[in-house]
């Protein structure tokens, strides 16, 4: 009876110590209450933005390339112009005119800026997060490729990474985008108008994987010392099973960061593009082009600009705080400083499976 009961202790032990080291994590994040409030807002920057069809067509009642330049809309008692003759925009209305121009119109246009403010919101983080996401899944890639097969393989990806790396990436984004969104790109069948959504995207996963691939490279190369791939190696595994089901999975951690900062980044840089007017391009709006079409009213109409700048900075800084966190909760070498921050004791952090 004894064995038994030690057989099923040993054996809950092993699977409490295989799933320790997210489980500690976890524990870590949860009581990070800094990076989990700026994980809340940054949902509720995505809901705010995934809700703006509703708002357009139940609140507003237009879509945010509609213009109104000549149209009056009815505040209370009286009557006003949406765009005044002298090309001065109306003000927020906030819900004097029933939800309509609730921030006001953007110009001369006389679009509804809440409007523009929420699907710009939709286009910004689908570039951030797309372009992440290409620069994540190919740095990852050329990383694992260059660091474990090494010799001419390694040279090539890493002369091919200095090229781009030598050039400052803003001005190797500006001149790319300014190219692609006058020709348009075109590889074979593969055929981009210089207004796709998808020319941004590009560019930027471009420009930022050669961040992506040293650190991948350079952990790779540490990884490829152990003897777990050693071991797999002599147990006949291929180079192609090494990469992605021995080393792949040792790195998750770290990939994960590094998308949460790459998404940040990603926007930043999308917003410099679309500010300069080789990012995002018409009909297509983004809070980068919105601040540079705010820019000329920038006296007497501020909000245009100051409002989407501002979901920039909130956004940005709620994802590379929470990226921080997640940083330093699966991070071992965070150990001492988390606990000592969080209160999370020995005993519970040797257990990992504490309420």
């Amino acid at each position: 009876m004894t064995r038994v009961a030690s057989y099923a202790n040993s054996e809950e032990a092993t699977r409490t110590a295989a799933g320790g080291p997210w489980r500690i994590a976890a524990r870590r994040l949860r009581r990070d209450r800094t990076a989990l409030a700026f994980s809340c807002l940054f949902v509720l920057i995505v809901g705010f933005c995934l809700a703006a069809p509703l708002w357009a067509s139940e609140v507003a009642h237009t879509g945010p390339n509609d213009t109104h330049t000549l149209e009056k809309i009815q505040v209370g008692d009286e009557r006003r112009e949406v765009v005044s003759p002298s090309g001065r925009p109306i003000g927020p209305q906030w819900l004097e005119a029933d939800g309509r121009f609730f921030l006001g119109a953007d110009g001369r246009l006389g679009r509804d800026e809440m409007v523009r403010l929420m699907y710009g919101g939709r286009t910004s983080l689908l570039v951030g997060f797309a372009a992440a996401l290409i620069m994540t899944v190919l740095g990852t890639v050329l990383g694992l490729l260059a660091g474990y097969y090494r010799g001419w393989p390694d040279t090539l990806i890493a002369r091919t990474m200095d090229v781009i790396w030598a050039f400052p990436v803003t001005l190797l984004a500006i001149a790319l985008g300014l190219s692609l969104a006058i020709g348009g790109l075109r590889i074979g069948p593969l055929h981009l108008s210089g207004d796709s959504i998808w020319i941004p995207i590009l560019v930027i996963g471009v420009v930022f994987i050669p961040y992506m691939v040293r650190p991948i490279r350079g952990e790779v190369l540490s990884l490829c010392e152990k003897e777990f791939v050693e071991a797999a190696e002599a147990q006949g595994a291929g180079p192609m099973r090494v990469m992605f089901g021995e080393l792949l999975p040792n790195m998750l951690s770290t990939i994960i960061v590094f998308f949460t900062l790459n998404v940040a980044n990603a926007m930043l840089l999308e917003a410099l593009l679309s500010f300069l007017g080789v990012g995002v391009q018409p009909p297509n709006t983004s809070w980068g082009t919105m601040m540079s079409s705010g820019f000329d009213l920038l006296t007497s109409a501020p909000l245009l600009t100051l409002l989407p700048g501002t979901m920039i900075l909130l956004t940005v800084l709620a994802v590379n705080v929470f990226g921080d966190g997640l940083r330093d909760a699966l991070d071992p070498k965070s150990k001492v400083r988390l606990e000592a921050h969080s209160g999370l004791s020995a005993a519970e952090t040797q257990e990992g499976i504490a309420p």
